[in-house]
C-alpha cells in the first residue's frame, strides 16, 4: 500500500482518500492549537513544524476559550477554560479527542507546563484570580492537588524542561514581572527570577534549556519577549515577536516554537502566529491559523528532554 503520510497536494490527498489510504495525520512532530477567539469555540488546528503547514485538528468535545494545556509525546491535555473544569484527552497518534479527568474547580486564563509523566495545571481564575493547581499524572489520568503558587496565577504562560517548570504568576488585578519555579520530583515551590518587565496574558514555549515567554500585556500590549534558561535561572530580554501579543498561546518542538499572537490590542483577535527558532534566537511570521485566536491553548508531541 502507499504511503500517504507527510505533506501532499489536495489532489493527493483526493486520490488517495478515495483509495481509502489517507489518515490525515503527520508524520513527525506538531503541536494541536486551540484557537479560542472573541467567543469561545470548539474549533482547533494542527500546525506541523518541519513544513510549516497548519490545518484542521478534531474539535475540543465543548467550546473553549482562554485555556492551557499540556502534555507528552502521546497526549495533549486541555483544560478548556470558560470558567469550567473540562478538560480533554488529545491522542496525536490517532488526532482523536475525549473528555479526559475534570479540574477540582473551575479554571480560566491559568498556566501548565510538565515532562513526561505528569503535568502541573495553575488553574488560573477560579471566579476570582487564584494560587490553586493541580497535579495530572498520564498514567491513569489521575488528578490530584499541587503545591499552590506564591501569588495568585491568572493570564499567565509556563515552560519548563524535564525536572521543573517556571511559572509567570500575576498580582490582583494588576499584573506583575513575577516567576516561580516548581519542582515536579518534590511538588515544591519556590520564586523564581523574575521577567524583565510586568506580564499579563502571555504564553510560553521552549527546549530542555530555555523557555521562551511571550510577555503579553505590562502597561500596553507588548512584543517583548524573555528567554529564561533553567540552568542559573537567568532570564533576559530576546528577539520580539513581529506584533503585539495579548492572550496568546504557543508550542513547539526542540527547534522552533509557534507563538500564536492572540490580540494585538484590546479587541482585536488576530490569526497571526510567529516561529521563534531557537538556534539563533530568530522570529519570522509562521503560518496563520484558520480562524482568530485569542485565548487560546496549546500542546505538542515532541520536545527532547522535556516531554521525550
Amino acid at each position: 500500500m502507499p504511503n500517504y503520510s507527510g505533506v501532499w497536494s489536495l489532489a493527493q490527498q483526493m486520490q488517495a482518500v478515495g483509495l481509502g489510504n489517507w489518515t490525515g495525520i503527520p508524520t513527525g512532530t506538531f503541536g494541536i492549537f486551540a484557537l479560542g477567539g472573541s467567543s469561545a469555540t470548539t474549533t482547533r488546528n494542527l500546525y506541523i513544524f518541519s513544513t510549516c503547514v497548519s490545518q484542521s485538528a478534531t474539535a475540543s468535545s465543548a467550546a473553549s476559550l482562554s485555556g492551557v494545556a499540556a502534555g507528552n509525546s502521546t497526549i495533549g491535555i486541555f483544560a478548556l477554560g470558560s470558567a469550567s473544569t473540562t478538560r480533554n484527552k488529545y491522542i496525536y497518534s490517532s488526532c482523536s479527542n475525549s473528555v479526559a479527568t475534570a479540574s477540582g474547580a473551575t479554571s480560566s486564563s491559568g498556566a501548565a507546563a510538565g515532562n513526561r509523566t505528569l503535568g502541573i495545571f495553575a488553574l488560573g481564575s477560579t471566579g476570582c484570580f487564584s494560587s490553586t493547581r493541580e497535579k495530572y499524572t498520564y498514567a491513569g489520568c489521575v488528578v490530584s492537588p499541587a503545591t499552590a503558587s506564591s501569588n495568585v496565577s491568572a493570564g499567565s504562560g509556563a515552560a519548563g524542561n524535564c525536572s521543573i517548570g517556571i511559572f509567570a504568576t500575576v498580582g490582583s488585578p494588576a499584573s506583575s514581572a513575577g516567576r516561580n519555579k516548581y519542582t515536579y520530583s518534590s511538588d515544591t515551590n519556590a520564586v523564581a527570577t523574575s521577567a524583565t518587565t510586568n506580564n499579563y496574558y502571555g504564553a510560553a514555549t521552549g527546549t530542555s534549556t530555555v523557555g521562551i515567554f511571550q510577555l503579553g500585556l505590562a502597561s500596553s500590549w507588548s512584543t517583548t519577549r524573555n528567554k529564561y534558561t533553567y540552568s542559573g535561572c537567568v532570564s533576559a530580554s530576546t528577539t520580539a515577536s513581529s506584533a503585539n501579543a495579548g492572550r496568546a498561546s504557543a508550542a513547539g518542538n526542540a527547534t522552533v516554537g509557534i507563538f500564536a499572537l492572540g490580540q494585538s490590542g484590546a479587541c482585536t483577535p488576530t490569526t497571526t502566529r510567529n516561529k521563534y527558532t531557537y538556534s539563533g534566537d530568530t522570529n519570522a511570521v509562521a503560518t496563520a491559523s484558520s480562524a482568530v485566536s485569542s485565548g487560546g491553548a496549546a500542546a505538542s508531541n515532541g520536545t527532547t528532554g522535556v516531554n521525550i
